[in-house]
């Protein structure tokens, strides 16, 4: 960097002493290039431009020509036909080459757009991470909801941007605001636009519906044109500056409360562009005179979708189990959310808290309840069922301990493990004896049994524990035991 009295001295010197750039630059101890460099900001010399010899120099008229024809076409395409064409250079020499060489597109302007109040609102969704839910994490996505002439703001976030979540954003919106614009624009995202060809659109067929309800137009923006929805976008730019950063929140219903009261607040209290004289708060309260009123009836939102029940008593929803009554397994059913409702028909047959965790498992306890009821009644039904076909004589017993009160749950699990031991023939023949005695009890044919075929010693299944096989057991003399029963017959008063 030189001085502005090193820069008039070397004009000086070129000029009226015609010394050359050299001579110039020795005699004042400057570089070549700065005495060049200060010559050509005044306009005398032209810069001087030196390139080596590249390999690429006799493609240039290839790489120029093809750029001409096809302004798009990737560098890959280009490195790869000048290679068929003998080019042995670095591709990445080669890409940068391209990036000099590829036509610029000629800057478009645009018009400003002008809308009349209550005409248009614009909506768009933005991604805001993730949230931890449970085990899970879940996309945070935010509903962004902009009237064009005022300005005015609507935020509403969600655990993800299904289509029941894009439609209550739209209905809280018009809550909010008290009606519904008579055109909302959207960008060609999936829970408008299905399908596009060039001008033929197919929107989506629940949309159409919705705009039918609340009586307004969905209409989308041209193909890479945001500028058509540029209030929106520059909204959710205000939202990602101003309300989202350093913003602390305990649950999504507590963001949403905040989000709530910044519209109300921060976002209402801006000035108005189309009307610098008003706030957007003011603006807004004027444009709602000019929004479509809203019908009577709100629109269905809730997510509805058909869940397979297997053989366990539950169906699978949004990542989760959630429990129906054991009767419906094998059944297709119908689930409402939120909250999650199980339809069979028309009947709600389950009622359970939403969750948004991963592979949780929400339960009624009235549903296990009669489960386990319903597992142990066929228990005992299995369990008399296979007495009767053995042993026929088992149901007088039971008829007659019916009669008395007696629990048949823990008869029919006695005379099962008797029939186990005995067989059939051998436990009929005692229940004849204990019927004719008069005593219909599981007990009296146990002690039947086993004064008729007392059972042997059973083996005994000892732990591998060295302390437990080694042990010693050393037997004693039971005569030891007459001393002290005589005492006590000696104190016995009676």
């Amino acid at each position: 960097m030189i001085s502005p009295q090193q820069e008039a001295t070397i004009l000086r010197l070129y000029h009226a002493e015609k010394w050359p750039v050299g001579t110039i630059a020795r005699q004042l101890g400057l570089h070549h290039a700065t005495v060049r460099r200060a010559l050509t900001r005044s306009g005398i010399l032209q810069p001087v431009r030196r390139r080596r010899p590249s390999k690429l120099d006799d493609y240039l008229p290839l790489l120029t020509r093809t750029l001409e024809q096809y302004p798009e076409l990737t560098a890959s395409r280009l490195y790869e036909m000048a290679r068929q064409r003998g080019y042995q250079g670095s591709p990445h020499h080669f890409r940068h080459w391209v990036a000099l060489y590829r036509p610029r597109p000629a800057a478009e302007a645009y018009l400003r757009l002008r809308t009349l109040p209550g005409e248009q609102a614009q909506a768009d969704w933005a991604h805001f991470g993730k949230l931890r839910v449970g085990q899970g994490e879940r996309p945070l996505m935010a509903f962004v909801l902009v009237l064009s002439w005022s300005r005015a703001l609507f935020l509403r976030f969600f655990l993800g941007s299904g289509m029941e979540n894009f439609l209550r954003g739209h209905e809280a919106a018009f809550q909010a605001w008290g009606g519904c614009s008579r055109v909302v624009l959207y960008d060609n995202l999936r829970s408008a636009v299905l399908e596009r060809r060039g001008d033929a659109i197919r929107f989506h067929p629940t949309l159409l519906a919705f705009a039918g309800h609340y009586h307004f137009e969905p209409r989308p923006v041209a193909v890479a044109r945001g500028n058509e929805k540029g209030r929106v976008e520059r909204g959710i730019l205000f939202i990602r500056k101003s309300f989202f950063p350093a913003r602390h929140f305990s649950d999504l219903d507590d963001l949403n409360v905040q989000a709530a009261q910044w519209c109300e607040g921060v976002a209402a209290d801006r000035r108005c562009p189309e009307q610098p004289a008003l706030s957007v708060r003011e603006a807004c309260e004027q444009e709602r005179q000019a929004l479509l009123p809203l019908p009577n009836t709100s629109f269905p939102t809730d997510e509805t979708q058909p869940a397979a029940v297997g053989k366990t008593p539950y169906i699978r929803f949004d990542g989760n189990d959630y429990s129906v009554p054991h009767t419906l397994v094998r059944r297709t059913l119908v689930v409402v959310a939120s909250p999650v409702q199980v339809l069979d028909g028309t009947a709600v047959v389950a009622l359970h808290r939403r969750s948004y965790g991963h592979h949780e498992q929400i339960e009624d306890p009235a549903h296990l309840e009669k489960l386990v009821a319903a597992k142990r009644a066929a228990a005992e039904h299995r369990g008399l069922d296979r007495l009767q076909q053995a042993v026929p004589r088992s149901q007088q017993l039971f008829r007659l301990l019916a009669e008395r009160g007696e629990k048949i749950g823990s008869a029919t699990k006695e005379l099962q493990r008797l029939l186990e031991l005995y067989g059939p023939l051998k436990l009929d023949q005692a229940l004849e004896e204990a019927l004719a005695k008069g005593s219909p009890h599981p007990q009296t044919v146990r002690l039947i049994l086993e004064r008729q075929q007392p059972l042997p010693n059973l083996p005994v299944a000892l732990p591998e524990d060295p302390r437990v096989r080694n042990v010693v057991v050393r037997p004693h003399d039971l005569a030891s035991y007459d001393p002290a029963n005589k005492e006590d017959d000696d104190d016995d008063p009676n």
